[in-house]
């Protein structure tokens, strides 16, 4: 997979939804070879072995009711293996440090998106599945959000329901037809480095 960020344009629903869960090796393929980041992801072997080194992100997260943001993430932390530490850096990496008390319900749309981003990137994989990410926020939180987004990991595949979502800041763009993935001409943003807490 080539680093930088893929957008992937299509109809919500069990095609898409279907192709990034293989992609994320928690579906086989029905059919023919799939390699990821080097390993043969049809056998159980290379499944293990690639899946500490990715992140998925589904349209609807779910996460415990009750649960505060820091709990949240650390739970994450904890089913991926990785330091306690991780959990603090992550939140601030990610704005979250002021938010880390509250409770996930009561977090706004767009800080409820950057805490399941926190748990999906806090074991700091190379490539992360994001499905539908900024469906439901608003144009200013966007602005905020897609710097942020384009710096998760050394490759990022995004989805969205309209191409144009995926526009000016996807460095390549695909679009699924029928089954079939057509690539599309995209106009990528230049690549800056995201600063911390951001």
């Amino acid at each position: 997979m080539t680093h930088g960020v893929v957008g992937l344009a299509g109809p919500a629903g069990p095609a898409r939804s279907a192709l990034l869960e293989t992609l994320a090796t928690l579906r086989s393929p029905s059919t023919g070879d799939l390699e990821v980041l080097g390993h043969d992801v049809t056998r159980r072997a290379g499944r293990r072995a690639v899946r500490a080194r990715l992140g998925l992100l589904p349209a609807r997260f779910a996460w415990a009711s009750g649960l505060s943001t820091h709990d949240f993430v650390a739970y994450a932390s904890y089913y991926k293996c990785t330091p306690r530490r991780a959990v603090d850096a992550i939140l601030e990496r990610f704005g979250l440090s002021d938010a880390a008390a509250f409770e996930m319900d009561m977090l706004p749309q767009d800080l409820r998106l950057r805490a399941g981003l926190a748990a999906t990137c806090v074991h700091e994989p190379e490539v992360v599945f994001l499905d539908e990410p900024l469906s439901g926020i608003g144009d200013s939180e966007r602005e905020e959000l897609i710097p942020l987004l384009r710096g998760l990991a050394p490759a990022v595949v995004v989805t969205a329901a309209d191409p144009a979502e995926l526009t000016g800041w996807c460095d390549r763009g695909f679009s699924m037809v029928r089954g079939r993935l057509i690539e599309s001409p995209c106009v990528p943003l230049p690549r800056a480095r995201v600063p911390a807490g951001v």
